[in-house]
């Protein structure tokens, strides 16, 4: 059953893919659908692209085996929005064209930093990317029983994405993940449903069943975060780095207007914000109605708590209901993890052919045909290096490498996206700086952190960690440390820059706060200020 709705999904979505392929004739239909998804549409698909797997079957386990601590990573996810809606969202949409790098080269004027801006771009995609086919592999092998292998089912998922991106671009890929954002909502509100008509339509009955079963630590924190240090690090990272995620930014330029943008993450925010008290909902009820014995025994991190609790509400293991139940929602989780992926492959393959290879290489003189054919085959190259990066880390735990790409995020991009945005003096050089060094920052704390660094004992064969020693940064995620590091860097490289030529920088900021936030000139025309 679970085969046959995942395949009714994937039979879907291809037929979404091959009509969208006739509407896909240029350059800006691949990259960005050629500006013409209404905010209405792009709100539902950033919902679509956010509420990844990490969301659903993550953030449900966290809570069901941690309870309040576990809440936590839905109040940061949230609450992230926030920053985007009042800061990023309409500058960006005025000040670029497809890309990130587009708005700090207007402002900059240097095509350094639309490099630079890149690498970063292509390092956070491939860190998210990672979590996310390794997790469709193990949900896949996990559920047929072993019959598919991750090493199967990993190549499986990184051929879907490379068709949805391939054959159909941006506008295939937003009406994927407006489709798997439909069956997400329409999941937990069902199961969200049934939760409270178990118990009495009151959620403090849900909760005082939970605190019965666990005890009233459950209810509060400390439970998995005994370090309330890590648990800031960890709120900081997911907070701030939402506004810093390239395939989220990507979306505000599919449509037409600023003020569209600005109305897409008000969609989004409604959709994401629901979903998130719901896996509050679902997740006490995953400790009450299932136990944490068979959630760890279906997935060590929790993963199966969802489609568990789905067939106990449904009936039960062993009847229709309840099996139709299991099915349904994991078809959805693999329907998840298929549009949050193409997501990330077709930011990663624009960030490489529009910013490197036109940008960098071609001065931007590619042709639309040029440009076209190029970005194809970085799709294919980016599927194909996420495939075999997913085949050498599937025996490792994953699961933080989803909320380091948040931590990179936060700490590479987001301080030059603020400098650029207030800060007059702000030069390239500090861009440059701010990006290395945020990202350099991130991956050396992660490197020496429990993620990677810790002593396993000798019979543990799989999800070892890949150093055996002690780790050296006691915290899980970098980002306490590696976001103020960011600014820092980014401060002290326009200082440094200071002192060389930096043609028009200063002037260029009167020109770009006045384009960023009336919208002059986006239409191609001369803006009045000019």
């Amino acid at each position: 059953m679970t085969f046959l709705l995942a395949a009714l999904i994937v039979a879907i979505t291809l037929g979404i893919t091959f009509w969208a392929s006739k509407r896909n004739t240029s350059a800006s239909d691949f990259y960005v659908a050629g500006g013409r998804i209404s905010a209405t549409q792009n709100g539902i698909a950033i919902a679509g692209d956010y509420m990844s797997a990490a969301s659903f079957l993550g953030i449900t386990g966290l809570i069901a085996l941690n309870g309040y601590d576990g809440f936590m990573y839905s109040v940061g996810w949230f609450i992230a929005y926030l920053t985007v809606l009042f800061i990023v969202a309409e500058p960006l949409r005025n000040l670029g064209k497809y890309t990130l790098a587009d708005m700090l080269v207007y402002r900059l004027r240097d095509p350094r930093v639309r490099t630079y801006a890149a690498i970063s771009t292509i390092v956070v995609s491939a860190f998210y990317m990672i979590a996310q086919v390794v997790g469709a592999g193990s949900l896949i092998s996990l559920l047929s029983g072993g019959v598919l292998k991750a090493s199967v089912a990993i190549p499986l998922v990184g051929v879907l994405m490379i068709i949805y991106v391939v054959v159909g671009g941006m506008l295939a890929t937003t009406w994927v993940q407006i489709v798997k954002a439909a069956l997400l909502m329409f999941a937990t509100v069902v199961m969200t449903v049934l939760i409270l008509n178990r118990f009495g339509w009151s959620f403090s009955n849900l909760l005082g069943a939970a605190e019965a079963k666990n005890g009233a630590d459950f209810l509060g924190a400390g439970l998995k975060y005994k370090n309330p240090i890590d648990l800031i690090s960890l709120s900081l990272a997911l907070v701030l780095g939402t506004a810093g995620l390239p395939h989220i930014l990507m979306r505000f330029y599919t449509v037409p207007t600023a003020q569209d943008a600005r109305k897409s993450v008000v969609w989004a925010m409604v959709l994401i914000g629901a979903f998130y008290v719901m896996t509050a909902f679902m997740g006490n009820a995953a400790n009450v109605l299932v136990g944490k014995g068979a959630i760890t025994e279906a997935n060590a991190a929790g993963n199966m708590a969802a489609p568990l609790l789905a067939q106990a509400l449904f009936g039960g293991a062993g009847t229709l209901g309840g099996e139709f139940g299991l099915a349904f929602v994991t078809a959805v989780a693999f329907a998840t993890i298929l549009a949050v992926v193409a997501g990330l492959t077709i930011a990663a393959s624009t960030s490489f052919t529009h910013d490197i290879y036109n940008g960098v290489i071609k001065h931007g003189q590619a042709g639309e045909a040029e440009q076209f054919r190029v970005a194809r085959l970085a799709t294919v190259a980016v599927g194909i290096i996420a495939i075999l990066l997913g085949l050498l880390a599937q025996s490792q735990n994953v699961a933080f490498l989803v909320a380091l790409a948040f931590a990179i995020a936060a700490s590479a991009n987001l301080p030059v996206i603020l400098f650029t945005l207030f800060w007059r003096r702000f030069n390239a050089t500090g861009a440059i700086w701010g990006i290395v060094g945020g990202i350099l920052t991130c991956l050396a704390l992660i490197a020496v952190s429990p993620n990677i660094m810790g002593i396993d004992p000798p019979e543990k064969t799989t999800g070892r960690h890949p150093i055996q020693a002690a780790p050296l940064f006691g915290l899980e995620n970098p980002g306490i440390i590696s976001i103020p590091a960011g600014f820092l860097f980014a401060a002290l490289g326009t200082m440094v820059g200071a002192s060389r030529r930096n043609e028009g920088a200063e002037q260029a900021f009167e020109e770009m706060q006045f384009r960023a936030y009336t919208g002059a000139g986006t239409d191609g025309t001369v803006a009045a200020h000019d």
